[in-house]
């Protein structure tokens, strides 16, 4: 193709799960999307995560609302592009007084919610999964709103549905390297676009260093790990987490019992806060545990994992499970960019091009939501 015939309406840098969904987005609206991504599959952060999409994290308002939008879309997807999806619900469960009072505070503020959480007791609690430890346990909080991928399944079945149902364009293993709106220049060629779209997470100060060192945008590791799939086909039936989930996520911030819960943690587990630890876990469709996570914040992530936060991860998970294997198969970490105080970060370096990164590591949850509403803004000016 010469470079003449090198044209598509929007162009989207990066194929994780913030590219897909606009690329997604624009082509519903009848534009002609092509994608770059720089490397032969998406590596980065959109796979390794838990696969949670994950309203009950987000504050009520437009976050929310952006989340459940993005579920419905999701489930969609999963029809359509034959990925696996369990709409499966959560579950937090209390063991401590102070963790107890937080849920029953936070679900007394979302009863005017659209599908709003509930109590359950501890008999109840393990109704909806046979991994949740019942000794000592209070309560736990139920919200039917959250859904597991598999993020390695759907990210890589992503592109083949964008290609074959919207006409969308990838080119993988595609560096690009330059923009200047309305051209950029892609693995070595000069394509044109009415709108570029930067979605390459905190790889964009490669392309934008002047905006990204303005941006006050941080870097953040997690460690995570994988299980062999569960003997005789043992299912915890929905995803769970522990008391120290309620200090990581927006949602529970407006709780004024989340203080004292803080202060324990920190008073009597120090180590927790030190690497940012909360503890949730997953099941895939193979049946696999997916376990986290750690959170280290910094401009430069150690590229080295450390042995000592995945055994006080471990060590957490199973003071409210019992299942029949913790056999790690798999550990990693992911790295993701965040913007403190700030759920996602979108600029306009010049006119045509925008942005899109830093969900902050919400990207499963929130991206297509966003993203529509991204593309929306585009269409109006």
């Amino acid at each position: 193709m010469e470079n003449a015939g090198h044209v598509a309406d929007i162009a989207v840098v990066g194929a994780g799960i913030v590219g897909l969904a606009h690329a997604l987005a624009a082509a519903k609206q009848g534009k002609r999307v092509v994608v770059f991504e720089r490397h032969a599959r998406c590596v980065g952060a959109s796979i390794r995560n838990f696969g949670m999409v994950w309203p009950i994290g987000q504050p009520t308002g437009p976050l929310l609302a952006r989340a459940l939008r993005s579920r419905e879309i999701w489930m969609s997807l999963a029809e359509q592009a034959r990925f696996h999806i369990n709409p499966c619900g959560s579950l937090h469960v209390a063991y401590r007084p102070d963790e107890l009072a937080v849920l029953e505070e936070f679900v007394a503020q979302r009863q005017s919610v659209k599908i709003p959480p509930r109590m359950l007791t501890a008999e109840d609690a393990r109704q909806k999964s046979p991994a949740v430890s019942t000794q000592g346990l209070l309560g736990a909080l139920w919200s039917e709103t959250e859904a597991i991928v598999d993020p390695r399944e759907a990210i890589a079945k992503l592109p083949d549905y964008l290609n074959q149902v919207y006409g969308v364009e990838f080119h993988f293993n595609t560096v690009v390297t330059d923009i200047a709106h309305p051209t950029l220049i892609a693995g070595g060629e000069q394509w044109t676009a009415e709108q570029i779209l930067v979605c390459s997470g905190a790889d964009f100060e490669t392309l934008y260093p002047e905006v990204y060192n303005a941006s006050n945008i941080t870097k953040v590791k997690l460690q995570m790990m994988r299980t062999a799939p569960q003997p005789e086909g043992f299912n915890i039936g929905v995803p769970l987490c522990g008391g120290l989930t309620l200090t990581h996520y927006a949602a529970f911030a407006d709780c004024s019992s989340l203080g004292s819960l803080k202060t324990r943690i920190e008073q009597e587990t120090p180590h927790f806060p030190q690497w940012g630890i909360h503890v949730m876990v997953s099941q895939n469709a193979s049946g696999e545990l997916i376990i986290g996570d750690t959170h280290e914040y910094g401009n430069n992530p150690d590229p080295f994992d450390r042995a000592e936060p995945n055994r006080y991860i471990l060590d957490y998970l199973k003071g409210f499970t019992n299942v029949p294997s913790l056999d790690i198969a798999e550990t990693w970490h992911g790295v993701y960019a965040k913007l403190p105080g700030k759920t996602e970060f979108i600029a306009q370096p010049e006119p045509g091009v925008t942005i899109v990164t830093a969900l902050s590591g919400a990207g499963m949850t929130l991206s297509f939501g966003l993203a529509e509403e991204v593309i929306a803004d585009l269409n109006a000016d």
